[in-house]
């Protein structure tokens, strides 16, 4: 098992291992994975092998072991880089009021450049030319015009194709997850080859300090990709971790993947979340619909020396 309260000193060990690594010889040569690197190199334990793996490069199973190691020094670097910049003992943030916030924001700044929103529209339909472009969208009779859709898989079925299932617990708590520092936020990560799965389990926790509950209250997930026909009981080591529960409900759902060519039809469909609880992948998926749309890249990298410069000026 890999959670926050075990985090810091990890990466402060690990920031200063990577600086004696030598890149060119070690991690870009094509025979030398991950396992090359762990084990033979460094003879490190299992243990430590999966907190490395799972809960600083946040690798979602182990099939990394077999890849070239570069990917995955970057993966660490951006954890001890993230853990740096914000200086709150985590290399996350998260919003208050719930990720609903993430939405309204994007909604306030496309109002500022003329962006029009329409909420609660039923049983949207999107509409096609006589070239299968995307032309506009359909909802009570009006049909807003357009020249590109961007969506989620449930708008255009007969465009994507199931990849899985992901099954999620969500918790209702009047206490903090046990033996975690009586953290108000907290993310835990049980890595696959602990619980002999084929990809990992992820427990997340908020509570009422983030204005999500009731004073008093937590609020905890446990998710991970349904590999059973009985999908609930899968979730049970990631539900013992959580001590007594007010409520706890279920929900499975299908995950999709987008099977159409944007050029031909102007329709960029996002891919289904993941069981993932740091939304590493959705971040991703956004990026490349970013770049399909645009034909540009996204620049999310940062000077942190030269940002925390500006700060303290």
């Amino acid at each position: 098992m890999t959670c926050g309260s075990m985090i810091n000193m990890s990466v402060t060990h690990l920031g200063l291992q990577i600086l004696q690594w030598q890149i060119t010889n070690l991690f870009l040569h094509k025979g030398n994975s991950m396992f090359h690197v762990y084990f033979r190199k460094y003879g490190l334990s299992d243990d430590t092998v999966d907190f490395v793996g799972h809960a600083l490069a946040l690798h979602r199973d182990d099939r990394y072991l077999d890849e070239p190691a570069l990917d995955t020094v970057k993966r660490m670097k951006l954890y001890a880089d993230s853990l740096a910049r914000f200086q709150g003992g985590s290399p996350y943030i998260y919003p208050l009021y719930g990720l609903g916030e993430l939405p309204q924001g994007f909604a306030r700044l496309s109002a500022v450049y003329g962006g029009t929103y329409m909420l609660n529209k039923p049983d949207c339909k999107v509409e096609f030319d006589m070239e299968g472009k995307v032309c506009g969208v359909t909802s009570e009779g009006e049909t807003a015009k357009c020249k590109k859709v961007v969506c989620d898989p449930s708008y255009l079925q007969n465009k994507v194709r199931k990849i899985g299932r992901v099954v999620r617990a969500i918790a209702i708590m009047s206490h903090p997850i046990p033996n975690t520092n009586e953290s108000h936020s907290v993310q835990i990560i049980l890595p696959q080859k602990q619980l002999g799965r084929r990809s990992d389990m992820y427990v997340f926790c908020c509570s009422y300090t983030h204005n999500v509950a009731p004073r008093g209250k937590f609020i905890a997930f446990v998710s991970a990709e349904a590999e059973t026909d009985n999908p609930q009981s899968e979730l049970k080591p990631g539900i013992d971790l959580l001590g007594s529960v007010d409520e706890i409900f279920y929900d499975i759902y299908d995950r999709y993947e987008p099977v159409n060519e944007p050029s031909l039809d102007n329709c960029f469909v996002s891919t289904s979340y993941d069981a993932t609880t740091h939304f590493e992948t959705t971040v991703t998926d956004v990026l490349n619909m970013y770049t399909m749309i645009t034909g540009k890249t996204v620049d999310l990298s940062v000077d942190l020396s030269a940002a925390s410069a500006a700060e303290e000026y």
